[in-house]
Formats: C-alpha cells, sequence, structure tokens
C-alpha cells in the first residue's frame, strides 16, 4: 500500500520535487535519512519534518548550518503553505492542503512562538514579570 502524500518541497529556481509522504520525515545526508541531500553543508542528521494535526512542522536537529523558514532563523516552526524552508543555504517551498480545521491550529501556534518573541529571557526563564502586567492581576 503507498503511502499517502500529504504535501511536497519544490525547489527553489528549479528541480525535483519532493513528496513528503510520511508523517515524520528526516532530512539530512545521512542515507538512512527519508530526505536524502547529498551535500557538504548538510548535516548527517539535519532537521524534522513532521505533519501534526493537519499542518507542517520543522525542527533542527542540531545542525551545523541551521534552518531559516521565511529566511528567519529557526530551532523550530510550523509551517504554512507556500514557506520557503532553506536547509543549510539550500531552498525549498512547502506545498501542502491546509482544512479550516489545520488553519486554526496552525494560527494557534504561529501565535505563540510570536508571544515567546516579544518575552525577555528573564520572562521566558519565569524569572520576571512579563511587560505591562501588574502585580494584583
Amino acid at each position: 500500500m503507498a503511502a499517502e502524500v500529504q504535501g511536497e518541497l519544490n525547489p527553489v529556481g528549479g528541480g525535483d520535487t519532493i513528496e513528503l509522504c510520511r508523517r515524520i520525515m528526516t532530512i539530512g545526508r545521512r542515507d538512512s535519512c527519508d530526505i536524502c541531500l547529498k551535500f557538504q553543508n548538510i548535516s548527517g542528521l539535519h532537521c524534522e519534518l513532521s505533519f501534526r494535526d493537519g499542518y507542517w512542522f520543522v525542527r533542527d536537529l542540531g545542525s551545523t548550518n541551521g534552518i531559516k523558514v521565511n529566511a528567519a532563523r529557526v530551532l523550530q516552526r510550523p509551517l504554512r503553505p507556500g514557506d520557503e524552508l532553506a536547509i543549510a543555504n539550500r531552498r525549498y517551498t512547502i506545498q501542502y492542503n491546509l482544512d479550516a480545521d489545520g488553519l486554526d491550529k496552525l494560527e494557534s501556534q504561529l501565535n505563540q512562538v510570536e508571544d515567546m518573541r516579544s518575552m525577555s529571557l528573564l520572562e521566558k526563564a519565569g524569572l520576571a514579570k512579563p511587560k505591562g502586567r501588574r502585580d494584583d492581576d
């Protein structure tokens, strides 16, 4: 039985499309990766794509050259259809169908990411109160 395709990575500038046909897919230079990219600047086990709650999510697996989403370096992040994912300097756009329920969950996750970006390191560690919060709240 063939795996159901849940989306695809399209190389920016042309090249072969990579089908996303598993719920969790590893990307790296190792032959054991689901998506094997044989380029020197790609780590052996570079990142992971996972399909959950109707949307794709990317997570860096401790790579040397990192990942970027829409030109911003990230450790992990939900992906909207059409987002540009850079794995080291290899760029792809992700394409997939997103239903209304998946869109709600995706937007909720992205809002949490934005909330975390607006916090100081002390706030993230629980050592300071969020800005604008009063003691009697």
